[in-house]
């Protein structure tokens, strides 16, 4: 069996060099396709499933489903990767997952779907480039896809101090060891920064260039803590410019027990509730919704919502 796939490449793999390979050689060709597989739902970049005999991917990171995962195999694989899941890997599954799945996947075959996947790389490509600017160099010299690996040495500190210093000035990103990295995996010379959740809020291009600012300020003054906090209060600035949810709806909720496992959406606003009635299917009585668990989902059965 050989494998592909990566968790820090920037560029795109050739999938129809690797099938070739696994021909000549009589090899199953697997393709571990978590990181990049919201790309090709989004027909952003090609898919490895034309190619390869197994596809498994994850369905959070760019898909921006549920935490969890996938495989798609051919027909002849089928019955082993069933076994392999199933009772040995695989406990009870977990319905509601499945069911969010089912939702992104359907979000995925939307337009906005892959304008968003397309609007991610154009994001990553930016930021890459913006970094360059600020004195790092991006390893291979950019991106096809959502992520860029950054060499940070010239900054004079580890990709760990720039994780690190990044995280007290409210940035998310991680350390990443780089080529030829002459430092440990636990240390090393870089760093990964990657676009799908910036691009989720409504950011573009225009706002790669001040993402890049605030990484480099970071990079070098994160040290400090008055200065930590500074960098930390213009983040703070540039995401409310940028709300991952709108102020006139609140996050989706679901309320579940051993009878009803449907998922409910409480669309109020921030000066009213809404109550979830009763679900059509299993007849639960009426749940106040401002006591649901966020699930991060949709509706998917037969709801009403009514004021209270």
């Amino acid at each position: 069996m050989i494998c592909s796939g990566a968790t820090a490449y920037p560029r795109l793999i050739d999938f129809k060099k690797i099938r070739e390979i696994c021909d000549e050689v009589g090899a199953i060709m697997w393709v571990d396709a978590a990181h990049f597989i919201g790309l090709v739902a989004g027909k952003a970049i090609p898919s490895p499933v034309p190619y390869a005999d197994v596809v498994s991917f994850t369905t959070h990171k760019v898909l921006r489903g549920p935490r969890g995962g996938m495989i798609l195999s051919k027909a002849e694989h089928a019955a082993a990767v069933d076994k392999a899941v199933f009772p040995g890997m695989q406990g009870g599954p977990i319905m509601s997952a499945v069911a969010a799945k089912a939702v992104a996947l359907k979000e995925c075959l939307e337009p906005a779907y892959q304008a968003y996947a397309k609007q991610v790389i154009e994001n990553a490509r930016a930021l890459a480039g913006a970094l360059e600017k600020e004195g790092m160099r991006a390893v291979s010299g950019g991106t096809d896809t959502h992520l860029a690996l950054i060499d940070v040495r010239s900054t004079g500190v580890t990709g760990k101090v720039a994780d690190e210093r990044c995280g007290k000035s409210g940035i998310t990103l991680n350390k990443n060891a780089i080529p030829y990295d002459p430092q440990t995996p636990a240390v090393t010379s870089g760093i990964r920064v990657g676009t799908p959740a910036v691009t989720t809020q409504g950011m573009t291009t225009s706002e790669m260039p001040e993402i890049a600012a605030l990484i480099a300020r970071a990079i070098r003054d994160g040290e400090d803590e008055a200065k930590a906090a500074a960098i930390k209060s213009d983040v703070s600035a540039l995401t409310s410019r940028f709300p991952a949810y709108p102020s006139n709806a609140r996050v989706l909720t679901s309320f579940i027990n051993s009878r009803c496992a449907h998922l409910y959406v409480d669309a109020a606003n921030s000066k009213s509730r809404l109550k979830v009635s009763r679900c059509r299917k299993c007849a639960r009585a009426r749940y106040s919704s401002r006591s649901h668990r966020s699930m991060g989902a949709v509706l998917l059965c037969g709801l009403r919502l009514v004021q209270p």
